[in-house]
């Protein structure tokens, strides 16, 4: 008996061709692993639940690059749960990111670098922070050479620093988007802004289809809410005209 269960296991290891397909999966993984330097299985960096389901993994992996709409509190959202736990971040070339609002979402200012300016030298000064710092987040005030983006991601990969860009970037682990905003507070003509609700959208090449996500961002506390959970996007199907059968 057992050796008729080992050969019907072996068999459903095998292709029509007699192949090993577990094997090749395998090593078609591991080879995948070497040239991304990083397993798809290592543990990643918290991200805040209305997040999370919109990251691969569930969070931030060491070693990749995200790509965001340049938007103050999505890059809040993703700093603060890090930030909170104990790691440090930096933001280079985002001069309007404000620390009273940072820290009402959660982030710990104790444990951010700021550099506004970084000029011309924006890109050595990020490979640079990201030598020392867990999360940096940047905003290019142009477009990267595809060889230095090449050297930066591999020095993301050898140190295990995740790189937030505001902005399109080459070989991004996702691309996450805010769009359709709604302001709460305002009455007619008078009040006070209290709430954005929002829909974020990511992408990601280890999905067949975009997530998409409703929520408050931010919510009354400075912190993202969601509102339905992270689900894929439809995509559109053209329908199909019928033909008169007669």
């Amino acid at each position: 008996m057992r050796a008729i269960v080992r050969e019907q296991a072996g068999a459903a290891r095998r292709d029509a061709h007699g192949r090993d397909v577990h094997g090749e999966v395998q090593r078609l993984r591991a080879q995948l692993e070497r040239v991304q330097g990083r397993s798809l299985d290592s543990p990643v960096l918290p991200a805040h639940p209305a997040l999370a389901g919109l990251l691969p993994g569930g969070g931030l992996r060491p070693g990749a690059a995200y790509s965001l709409t340049p938007s103050a509190t999505l890059l809040t959202a993703l700093l603060a749960p890090v930030s909170q736990q104990g790691s440090w971040c930096g933001a280079v070339g985002v001069p309007d990111f404000g620390t009273e609002a940072a820290e009402h979402g959660g982030v710990e200012l104790s444990r951010l670098v700021l550099v506004p300016d970084p000029g011309g030298r924006w890109l050595a000064v990020t490979a640079a922070i990201a030598e020392v710092l867990p999360v940096v987040a940047v905003r290019p005030p142009s477009r990267a050479t595809d060889g230095e983006v090449a050297r930066l991601s591999a020095r993301l990969r050898d140190r295990g620093a995740v790189l937030l860009v505001q902005g399109p970037w080459p070989q991004a682990e996702a691309v996450l988007e805010v769009g359709a905003p709604q302001w709460q507070g305002l009455g007619q003509g008078h009040g006070y802004v209290t709430q954005r609700e929002v829909t974020v959208t990511a992408r990601s090449r280890r999905w067949p289809t975009p997530r998409r996500e409703r929520m408050l961002l931010p919510g009354a506390d400075g912190r993202p809410v969601a509102l339905h959970p992270a689900r894929a996007v439809r995509p559109q199907v053209e329908p199909v005209p019928m033909r008169a059968v007669g």
